[in-house]
């Protein structure tokens, strides 16, 4: 039996993403520590038999100070629960937490679930980023990347060396997220499933959304929305452009009413799981051709690829989509879930993290 940290930035992350990972630890009969701000997916992860240790933090400040006390309550969360092994995701816990073990020679393994903007821009943020990476990731057991692109990213910048492996991505959950049956024709749905935010590329499909106007088509936004789209986002609902829903729970039972789900992002993505998900569930994709995307979608087979920030490609990939006949649709959701089913299966993810331990 070994003591395992899991250090995470929101609830939401652990448990959508690596619930399996904690329900084969515990039913191992290891002992299982979380670390991140409450939620309420925590109390779920603690009646499953986890421990929880509260540490609040900015996601995306950059404060010295904030950044310092992270650090702090990092090493003695460390010195308290004595861990054999600590897995850390998303970039402030890979990095405090790395530092943190390091100090206290306790194995640590990193996932990095995108570069995120700070980093892949060009500019003192990422400056700063690779020098706190370099220093952090020395001693690590390993990192997980997502995609070759991030994993090169690391290896030019000389960070984690010989330390890298690739795992496709958070992988999908093919029992919760069950293949459904292809929706009759009538009016096609399309989704955007995602924070509403702009890199993740609301601006151009609400422009698509605006094209389709008055046609057989309905278009659907789920998920946070950042103060800057909150307005815009009400007055196109108020319109009848789009039907903005809020968040929403039960993702796969909504993709399922679906026809196609659209994800026009530019972020810097590990491996998209609303794309993930939406092919497990049987529905053709719309996306980009970027890292963290394109692995999902082969163009034409299971749905369209597109060039970033473009309106105008997303528009006609709409319209190609709305000339398929039925059976054409159908048959490219059958192959999304074939594609997740052979390449992006959670449960390639959970051994790989079994592993790790083992290793410890």
């Amino acid at each position: 039996m070994k003591r395992i940290l899991f250090l995470v930035n929101h609830d939401v992350v652990i448990y959508n993403f690596r619930l399996e990972i904690v329900e084969r630890f515990i039913k191992d009969g290891h002992e299982v520590h979380i670390s991140s701000p409450y939620g309420e997916r925590i109390d779920d992860l603690v009646k499953l038999g986890a421990k929880f240790h509260e540490i609040k933090m900015e996601r995306h400040g950059m404060n010295p100070k904030d950044e310092l006390r992270i650090l702090g309550k990092y090493k003695k969360l460390m010195k308290d629960v004595k861990p054999d092994i600590c897995l850390g995701f998303t970039i402030k816990p890979n990095i405090y937490g790395a530092i943190a073990a390091r100090g206290q020679h306790i194995p640590f393994v990193a996932n990095i679930t995108g570069l995120g903007t700070a980093v892949e821009n060009p500019g003192i943020s990422q400056k700063i980023s690779i020098l706190l990476y370099k220093y952090a990731f020395k001693k690590v057991q390993r990192v997980f990347f997502q995609n070759e692109e991030n994993k090169k990213f690391f290896e030019d910048h000389g960070l984690a060396k010989g330390k890298g492996m690739i795992i496709p991505g958070s992988g999908v959950n093919l029992i919760r997220y069950p293949y459904r049956e292809y929706p009759e024709d009538g009016v096609i749905k399309f989704a955007f499933i995602s924070r509403i935010m702009k890199e993740k590329g609301i601006d151009q499909y609400l422009d698509t959304a605006e094209a389709f106007k008055g046609k057989n088509v309905e278009f659907h936004v789920c998920g946070f929305c950042e103060p800057e789209y909150d307005g815009r986002l009400q007055e196109e609902h108020k319109k009848g452009i789009v039907n903005y829903h809020g968040m929403i729970r039960d993702v796969a039972g909504f993709m399922g009413e679906m026809h196609c789900i659209i994800h026009p992002t530019y972020y810097p993505e590990g491996i998209s799981n609303v794309l993930l998900e939406a092919c497990a569930t049987g529905r053709p994709i719309i996306t980009t051709d970027r890292s963290g995307c394109r692995e999902v979608v082969d163009d034409g087979k299971n749905g369209y690829m597109i060039p970033c920030q473009s309106s105008e490609s997303l528009i006609r990939a709409v319209d190609k989509f709305l000339g398929l006949s039925w059976k054409e649709k159908k048959t490219m959701g059958e192959e999304a879930r074939r594609k997740v089913e052979r390449e992006f299966d959670r449960q390639i993810v959970v051994e790989k993290y079994v592993d790790e331990v083992k290793k410890a």
